[in-house]
């Protein structure tokens, strides 16, 4: 995207371009209230993950799905291990599916659509959950269910929000991915008291509200400008920008940023029409870099997984008892509520510093204090020494301050800000499967490593930390600042490496100028020439006159 300032249109990366400021972009109050809305529906997803931890610690949780030696006496109860990775981990399976199911529903029927459909998906799951009086089978099918809404959601709203959102706002939405993990956390505390089921059925049904709300509330949203404008709905694009922009229909009519952003979706969306439609075999073509950044996206996704940050979401609870901390659920909520404070952290330094440098020294970090971890847990038994579980304690917080500041916002940033509009959603699903797929992996497999292997476990995270930030390195291209159309030029532009990408800037032109960022009258066939035949320049024109 460009943007006119006293006649000359600048890149966003350009000196000349104004500081739009913090989560604010233009004109300010429609973006609030679509950031507002699309972190509310990332917050549904952190809910999902943060509640287990704590419910297979809840007394009457145990009594009913657990194998207890002596029936009715919880202090026998216990889960093997297999029903425990079962129970935690089906949710990844799920989400493993829907992520990829999720990129053709959003193709076929729009964003928004897609979205509402999944929060339908997932709102099952929970009633399913919560009407399991004995069999932990329903349970846990129940939370499969869900994954299925979680998974599509986890593929569509990057997507959405980047299509969407401007530049400079993009990475608002992650701090909510955080929020409905404390979230869970607090509820999980305030319910624990309740008598019998309420105690985690109240956890589990909350949900409903948050899918309620989203399914509903997502149609008060614009539809992405970029998918209207693939399927040749400009009109509905153009309505779209101007919302998004936070102007009204008279003045977004004479408004040159809306016109200048209708022109470069244009021609990125004639360039790629003329290929056919996108398949699933098209993402691991070489052309354009496709092969390239789809195998990025997989290997960020899988690699945030690996930084070890569910080891504690999931199994927090239980690693804290471990530790010899008496009430593990309050112990849980501190470790949400820093990832949920250093997130703002994050946002700050995604907005300041890019993508490529917080993502190289988060990965630096989190490894340190993982070995710190894991160190201290091997040296001594930090039952038996409460100093050594304090250290434990502190580093795991130390590596949630990393991890949330970084890795944990900047790779969903990263997967809607990459791919090209012809096959971004079915990159993105492919990216956000393997998300799950480690995901899952990790849930059902922890229980197992960790009876083996004990703290030990942490060296392994803390060597995959160290693999990110090389990969970061040497593979990432810097996108900060830049529309999703001069993102798609950077990776192409062969003069240019990912360790130097930094540095591009997409050149400026004056109001006349080429790179479909002209005036109305100049609109561009691709030789710098007016094409009075573009049904967009006609439709442009229309709405000008209305």
């Amino acid at each position: 995207m460009r943007y006119h300032i006293s006649g000359t249109v600048y890149p966003a990366r350009h000196p000349g371009y104004p500081n739009a400021g913090f989560l604010h972009h233009r004109k300010g109050v429609p973006i609030g209230i679509i950031a507002i809305e699309l972190a509310l529906l990332a917050s549904m997803g952190g809910y999902d993950t943060g509640q287990i931890s704590d419910i297979l610690l809840m007394k009457d949780f145990l009594l009913r799905f657990s194998q207890c030696k002596v029936p009715g006496d919880v202090s026998s109860c216990n889960f093997s291990m297999v029903r425990k990775g079962l129970i935690v981990a089906l949710l990844s399976v799920g989400t493993f599916i829907g992520a990829l199911v999720g990129a053709p529903i959003a193709d076929n029927v729009g964003r928004r659509r897609a979205i509402s459909f999944d929060c339908l998906i997932f709102s099952i799951g929970v009633i399913i959950q919560i009407t399991t009086e004995r069999g932990w089978y329903q349970y846990a099918v129940g939370r499969l269910i869900s994954g299925f809404g979680v998974g599509g959601l986890s593929a569509v709203v990057p997507i959405y929000q980047a299509e969407t959102a401007p530049p400079q706002i993009r990475a608002f939405i992650s701090v909510f991915i955080t929020f409905g993990i404390v979230v869970a956390y607090a509820i999980s505390i305030g319910a624990r008291s309740l008598p019998g089921p309420e105690a985690w059925r109240v956890v589990v049904g909350i949900g409903l509200i948050w899918s309620g709300v989203l399914g509903i509330g997502i149609f008060l949203m614009p539809e992405s400008p970029r998918w209207c404008a693939f399927h040749g709905h400009w009109d509905k694009c153009a309505r779209s920008i101007a919302r998004i922009s936070g102007l009204s229909k008279e003045k977004a009519r004479q408004e040159p940023t809306v016109q200048s952003e209708l022109r470069a979706i244009h021609k990125q969306i004639e360039q790629e029409k003329t290929m056919e439609k996108a398949t699933w075999l098209d993402c691991f073509r070489e052309k354009r870099k496709t092969r390239y950044r789809t195998l990025l996206g997989m290997t960020l996704q899988s690699l945030q997984q690996l930084t070890g940050a569910n080891y504690f979401f999931y199994y927090g609870a239980t690693v804290f008892l471990a530790v010899g901390i008496e009430d593990s659920f309050i112990t849980q909520l501190i470790l949400g509520a820093v990832n949920f404070v250093c997130t703002f952290l994050g946002l700050y330094i995604m907005e300041k510093f890019g993508r490529r440098r917080p993502l190289i020294i988060g990965g630096l970090w989190q490894a340190a204090w993982l070995f710190v971890f894991a160190g201290a847990g091997t040296a001594k038994n930090p039952q038996g020494d409460k100093t050594i579980g304090t250290v434990m304690i502190v580093s795991a917080c130390l590596f949630i301050l990393g991890y949330a500041s970084t890795w944990a916002p900047g790779v969903w940033i990263i997967i809607g800000e990459t791919f090209p509009t012809r096959s971004r959603a079915k990159q993105a699903s492919l990216s956000t499967s393997c998300n799950w797929l480690w995901n899952f992996l990790i849930a059902f497999f922890t229980p197992f490593i960790t009876s083996a292997i004990q703290f030990k476990y942490g060296f392994v995270f803390a060597a995959s930390n160290l693999a990110g930030a090389v990969v970061v390195y040497l593979f990432l291209y810097e996108p900060k600042g830049l529309s999703l159309e001069d993102v798609d030029r950077m990776y192409n532009d062969p003069n240019i490496k990912a360790w130097s990408s930094r540095g591009w800037v997409p050149p400026p032109c004056n109001g006349n100028g080429n790179n479909g960022n002209g005036s109305l009258s100049s609109w561009e066939n691709g030789n710098g020439k007016p094409n009075h035949k573009s049904s967009l320049r006609q439709m442009l024109l229309d709405w000008r006159k209305q």
